[in-house]
């Protein structure tokens, strides 16, 4: 089964490509122009062992929201195109992940219902050129775009903990939740599909 895809997407303020590959190593090649949002989107791939490539060009010189959240976008788009109709996943999952003094908890449903709910504050603004809320914002697009059922608490002392806490524990939430159950060669609903 090949769950790969690829997307892109150009607007007046972003130009995005992104290929990934669901049962991949957790090999990355990451230009956001956002350095930190490289960070976690290298830590993303390797904790989740997807193969990921991004390349974006944003409106920078604004800031950094139109690029994480045009990322998020084309990501989500992507999990939702590689999985196709689900068949065989194990659908359900949770992680709880610490950093340090941080700690991450991230319950996913990969339903075809988008619903996200968030509990938790960063702890600083920003982390380098990356402002912190958006890691909350990314999450949130995701779900939307993959049409995932998301919810994810965050607690620290430190940004780049709790963001980087986060982004692992999405990871490794997503990379038990898209798994295929050898016992399974159905869509895992009662409803037949996803």
């Amino acid at each position: 089964m090949d769950r790969t895809a690829a997307r892109t997407r150009e607007t007046a303020e972003t130009t995005i490509d992104l290929t990934l590959d669901v049962d991949g190593e957790g090999d990355a090649r990451v230009d956001t122009g956002v350095g930190f949002f490289d960070h976690m989107l290298e830590s993303f791939a390797k904790h989740g062992l997807f193969d990921l490539t991004v390349d974006c060009d944003g409106d920078l010189e604004i800031d950094d929201h139109h690029t994480v959240e045009d990322v998020a976008l084309v990501l989500g788009a992507a999990f939702d195109e590689a999985l196709g109709d689900k068949r065989g996943i194990r659908r359900f999952a949770d992680r709880r992940v610490p950093l340090d003094e941080a700690v991450a908890s991230v319950v996913v449903d990969v339903s075809g219902r988008p619903l996200f709910r968030f509990d938790g504050t960063f702890s600083e603004e920003r982390v380098g050129d990356f402002t912190s809320v958006m890691a909350r914002h990314f999450a949130r697009s995701l779900a939307m775009q993959a049409g995932l059922t998301l919810h994810v608490e965050v607690s620290g002392d430190n940004a780049h903990h709790e963001v980087e806490a986060l982004f692992k524990a999405l990871a490794r939430t997503l990379d038990d939740a898209t798994r295929i159950d050898d016992r399974r060669s159905d869509t895992p609903s009662t409803k037949g599909e996803l």
